[in-house]
């Protein structure tokens, strides 16, 4: 059987854009190793699209190698192309692999029926202020909306705000408790790409970042940004942060959700 490794260091969000990679390449017939953060491939070996998964470099052959990163190819594509595309344009794959992942939902989930929110990511450059939350929590809610904070590892500084929250660190078992989710609420952040990626409604604010490049898996995806002239513009933020305006980013919500069915 050929064998194929994939490396890609770097969050969520990163390693999620990659899966496709593994699942055109597991069409093909390759026993797939992949190498970077275990608990995130952990998910694409749940999904039969990584056979092994490690944390560092096996000392062995393989049929074909796809280095992401340093003396590899770049994770960021000189032009403002979407990541996922840059990728498959580059190994010469074809545009064609699941918009959902194929992950059962755990039955039990404390999140199942709910509205979760998700005000946080990897920087907290990329965090509009919590008030925008609040404000679609209290807008939800008069709806009669049950919502529920998702805290993640990174994501502590949160129950200092908010009392209605639900505590999960294992990417796999967030992934299969937000299946069963209503829709998503979230910033550009791991488990947005994650949310989207599982078929959820999923809504992401995006300020500083670059919606185009940073898209994420799925077709039921509500990208919201102001657009303002000097964005993006991450890492280096200004002060001024008018891409924030939390008054303009709850009435492109409204919006949305209008717009939306469920």
């Amino acid at each position: 059987m050929k064998k194929l490794l994939l490396y890609r260091r770097g969050g969520l969000g990163d390693t999620l854009l990659t899966f496709p990679l593994l699942e055109v390449f597991k069409g093909q017939g390759f026993h797939i190793t992949t190498v970077g953060n275990t608990d995130y491939f952990e998910i694409a070996k749940e999904v039969g699209w990584a056979d092994r998964v490690l944390s560092e470099m096996p000392k062995e052959d393989f049929d074909k190698r796809i280095i992401i990163g340093t003396d590899g190819i770049d994770p960021f594509p000189k032009e403002r192309v979407w990541v996922l595309e840059y990728y498959l344009k580059i190994l010469g794959l074809p545009s064609q692999y699941s918009q959902t992942l194929p992950l059962d939902a755990n039955p039990n989930s404390p999140l199942k029926g709910k509205v979760v929110l998700h005000p946080s990511s990897g920087s907290p450059k990329k965090n509009p202020p919590i008030e925008l939350f609040f404000e679609i929590e209290n807008f939800l809610t008069g709806l009669g909306y049950q919502c529920v904070y998702l805290v993640g590892e990174a994501d502590q500084w949160l129950k200092a705000h908010v009392k209605n929250f639900v505590e999960m660190h294992q990417p796999l078992q967030i992934a299969k408790a937000l299946k069963s989710a209503l829709f998503f609420v979230g910033n550009d952040s791991g488990l947005s790409h994650l949310s989207a990626y599982l078929g959820l409604p999923t809504f992401i604010f995006y300020g500083p970042t670059d919606p185009v490049v940073w898209k994420p898996i799925g077709t039921y995806v509500f990208q919201i940004s102001l657009n303002p002239s000097c964005s993006p513009c991450f890492p280096n933020t200004c002060q001024e942060r008018v891409c924030f305006d939390v008054k303009a980013l709850f009435e492109r919500f409204l919006n949305y959700f209008k717009g939306m069915s469920l």
